[in-house]
């Protein structure tokens, strides 16, 4: 048994759906006139006017890295990640400045190279530097690697771009 396609009755189609409008009723009245959609309507220009570009987004150029900040801003996260790593002791033992070193200055330069190369002010902290801290403790078996590199990502939420802003406030002042 073959299928066949059989053109229907025109008492089986349907209307269009566009072609359905109800009709006002005889007492409205139209507010302003209607226009048939195939009047052209002039686009007026004028000479004196520059052509018309597309619009394009504005583009945000961050700010180079600034030395100082970055040395200044190493320091003090070392000294934060030393404080709040040896409240855990327990999970760090005797490695605390290793790791410390290794997140920071010392060692790989993790932290100290991303704000040296990389970090231009707010909006410009990137997850990256605290990946690759996790890795390299990994690598190194240090304990609680986990637990520093969250430690470090957290501080620098916390931390860098409030100290940035504060930093150019006072170079501009």
């Amino acid at each position: 048994m073959s299928l066949r396609s059989f053109p229907l009755p025109l008492s089986f189609s349907h209307p269009p759906v566009a072609s359905y409008r109800p009709s006002p009723p005889p007492f409205a009245k139209r507010p302003f006139p209607s226009f048939p959609s195939s009047i052209a309507v002039p686009f007026k220009t004028s000479s004196k006017s520059p052509s018309r570009a597309a619009w394009q987004r504005p583009v945000y150029v961050y700010p180079d890295p600034i030395p100082e900040f970055a040395k200044a801003e190493t320091r003090k996260f070392e000294d934060d990640l030393r404080r709040k790593l040896l409240k855990s002791k327990e999970i760090f033992g005797d490695d605390v400045d290793t790791v410390v070193e290794l997140c920071g200055e010392v060692g790989d330069r993790i932290f100290s190279n991303f704000l040296h190369k990389e970090y231009g002010g707010p909006g410009t902290l990137l997850v990256e530097p605290f990946t690759e801290m996790l890795l390299a403790l990994k690598e190194k078996k240090l304990p609680g690697a986990p637990a520093a590199a969250r430690a470090a990502l957290l501080w620098a939420q916390n931390y860098v771009d409030q100290d940035w802003e504060i930093w150019t406030s006072q170079q501009s002042q």
